[in-house]
């Protein structure tokens, strides 16, 4: 070929870079192609992202424009889902109900009834995303009545299903909503849950419960049934939590700071000047429970000590009796 060796090792070098540089050169301009694309492409919908969802309420309020995201979600709950796409595409209606006020607005009660069916599937967690469900679109006041059906199910739920999620949501959902004098019958069935749900060790569920028995006892038919509840270990345990404040309020630490109580505050109901707290325990010494009477002797004792133990001389100082016209 008239060429030695090393000149045309040469010439293929020269060539392989002259490659090599166009093939780069082609890398970067797809990748330039790529990005500027992307600049232009809005990212896809993505309902299981909180993101997403409010990405959408932004630009829904920024236009003006129904994004018609929750209707599509309503629409695919109608579809034959598996248990756990029920409770995602719930959960995703319930965060769209709140963020786009609008087209949540825009539902009809069909779509109520459509999650009122929810309530009865076989798996826990559908039923809990669709009382949380309800709860979202019980802030619409166009809805409330249709909810209201639902109130007979919700208290049959929370009565009948030991699930602390459920209760929380079904609790929830009933003390956002002003139940109608038809649901009192099925109120005074579930009262035992309800005391059940006091006694249990979730907060959430306790102050729902709460919240719920202290509307009731405003209707003068039910006031009965709820004070004659009988409600197990609930009142040695208030008993406990009696003893533990008065103990706390006696520690030196404590006592070293004047403090200021509100005239409504639970001290002054429990430990004020016009408190009767220790006549009021009396009446539990004779309790038919020993745990209760026991329990019942111990805060009577520790409402014993008088206000100011530095102001003692000795600690064999008899203190100020808190029994008036007890003997």
């Amino acid at each position: 070929m008239g060429k030695s060796i090393p000149q045309y090792l040469g010439q293929l070098d020269i060539r392989k870079s002259v490659v090599s540089l166009a093939t780069g050169a082609g890398a970067i301009y797809l990748l330039y192609k790529a990005i500027k694309a992307g600049i232009k492409c809005k990212p896809p919908l993505c309902t299981n992202s909180p993101i997403c969802i409010a990405r959408l309420a932004v630009e829904r309020e920024r236009h003006g424009r129904d994004s018609g995201e929750l209707r599509r979600l309503l629409n695919s709950l109608e579809c034959k889902q598996d248990e756990y796409a029920k409770s995602m595409i719930l959960h995703s209606i319930t965060r769209c109900v709140y963020l786009l006020e609008a087209e949540a607005s825009a539902c009809t009660t069909d779509d109520i009834v459509l999650l009122g069916y929810m309530l009865d599937d076989k798996d826990n967690s559908v039923k809990t995303q669709a009382l949380n469900t309800l709860k979202a679109f019980s802030g619409i006041r166009k809805f409330r009545l249709k909810i209201q059906e639902h109130s007979i199910k919700v208290l049959e739920l929370i009565s009948t299903i030991w699930d602390t999620e459920l209760h929380i949501a079904g609790l929830r959902l009933l003390n956002n909503l002003p139940l109608p004098d038809y649901v009192h019958p099925q109120l005074r069935r579930v009262m035992p849950a309800l005391m059940e749900i006091l006694q249990s060790d979730y907060i959430l569920a306790q102050v729902q419960a709460v919240r719920l028995l202290s509307y009731l006892a405003q209707k003068n038919d039910l006031l009965y049934d709820i004070l004659n509840c009988q409600p197990g270990s609930l009142l040695y345990e208030v008993l406990v939590f009696a003893e533990r404040l008065s103990e706390g309020r006696n520690a030196p630490h404590y006592r070293a700071v004047k403090w200021h109580y509100n005239e409504q505050s639970l001290h002054e109901s429990l430990f004020g000047e016009e408190s009767r707290l220790a006549d009021r325990l009396l009446a539990l010494v004779i309790h038919p429970e020993e745990d209760v009477q026991i329990q019942a002797c111990k805060v009577i004792v520790s409402l014993q000590y008088p206000q100011d133990l530095r102001s003692r001389p000795s600690s064999c100082q008899p203190s100020r009796s808190y029994f008036k016209n007890t003997e």
